[in-house]
């Protein structure tokens, strides 16, 4: 009996001291984020991050910028520092192509299924989303009586004024399409001599090509112009100052950004806890009033108050409204249509 009591008691304390090693490891444990920096890497961590170690005991590491040369040299190596990383739209399709991501165990990140399959794949996650709009000044065209499409844009008698486009082939292209009558899921692959066509066309009513997303917002609030494209999140600040703005979705294009983890990260389960955490509806809404770029997080739509969700590029309806962006399409043929775009503002 002694013998016995003295067994059960080893393997008792032994279970015991393995149980707390493993708690010590994993609180010791630190995953590194790769991210896009700045005050919207601030937000990050008091929302999503601070939490989570707290709640898990794992620290979390942020660093910038998004490189996906960076993540190409240290998979290659071997010496990959980084557990998680954003990726745009076309560097997910490069990461993919060339086998530089870790899968996903979707039980881990979504054991209960919510999220939309279509916002999941083997190797990443959606994890914002952005759009090109139109946005306009109401002082000039009221709410309701503004252009709804591209279509409208190009219709400089309806609704006259100057206005302005990114310098860039990559969307003008799919928009100069839309406004000549080319249906939303038939832009791919892209009739390129039509959209410059199209594009000759608006050409003259264009005095300025934005090339950041601070000038196109300060053209429009100077007047310069009276419609633009835009990134959504630009305007939502401006109507909550007063200035007199608005956006209309119709075509807009839709485009995401992912979750990935580089392929041998050191702490991939880890990575993927974390990425569960930011599916949290609770505290996607406060990071959306805050950042208004969110990803297809399930349920967070339906908690929102209407007037902030109407101006997510994820309520329904402004989804509809759009195309989705092909950064795959534009991955292969970019650096050539640059070289045409460039071109053909000298003529």
């Amino acid at each position: 009996m002694t013998s016995m009591t003295l067994t059960r008691r080893t393997v008792a304390a032994a279970a015991f001291a393995a149980g707390f090693v493993a708690l010590s490891a994993q609180a010791q444990t630190t995953i590194v984020i790769n991210g896009s920096g700045g005050s919207l890497a601030q937000i990050i961590t008091r929302i999503y991050e601070e939490p989570f170690t707290k709640e898990t005991g794992i620290k979390v590491r942020s660093t910038a910028p998004v490189s996906l040369p960076k993540m190409k040299a240290m998979v290659e190596s071997g010496n990959v520092e980084w557990d998680l990383t954003e990726l745009g739209g076309d560097d997910i399709i490069q990461a993919r192509k060339n086998g530089w991501l870790t899968p996903i165990d979707w039980n881990i990140v979504d054991p209960d299924k919510k999220l939309d399959p279509q916002w999941r794949m083997a190797d990443g996650m959606v994890t914002a989303t952005f759009s090109t709009v139109i946005a306009y000044r109401t002082d000039k065209f009221p709410e309701g009586k503004g252009p709804k499409n591209w279509a409208d844009f190009w219709d400089v008698k309806q609704f006259p004024g100057p206005r302005s486009l990114q310098n860039s082939p990559v969307g003008n292209l799919e928009f100069a399409l839309l406004a000549d009558g080319v249906p939303k899921d038939k832009l791919y692959p892209i009739d390129v001599d039509r959209a410059f066509k199209k594009l000759d066309q608006l050409k003259p009513h264009v005095p300025v090509w934005w090339t950041t997303g601070a000038q196109h917002v300060q053209l429009l609030v100077d007047g310069e112009v009276v419609m633009t494209s835009v990134w959504n999140g630009r305007i939502s600040p401006l109507r909550k100052e007063g200035k007199p703005v608005a956006i209309s979705w119709g075509g807009g294009a839709l485009q995401l950004s992912y979750w990935g983890i580089p392929k041998g990260a050191k702490h991939p389960t880890e990575a993927m806890r974390y990425m569960k955490g930011r599916l949290d509806p609770v505290k996607g809404m406060e990071f959306v009033s805050l950042v208004p770029y969110p990803g297809f997080i399930p349920g967070l739509i339906e908690r929102l108050d209407p007037a902030v969700a109407q101006d997510l590029p994820t309520l329904p309806a402004n989804v509809e409204a759009q195309f989705e962006f092909d950064a795959g399409w534009w991955a292969e043929r970019r650096a050539a249509l640059t070289e045409r775009w460039n071109a053909w503002l000298l003529q």
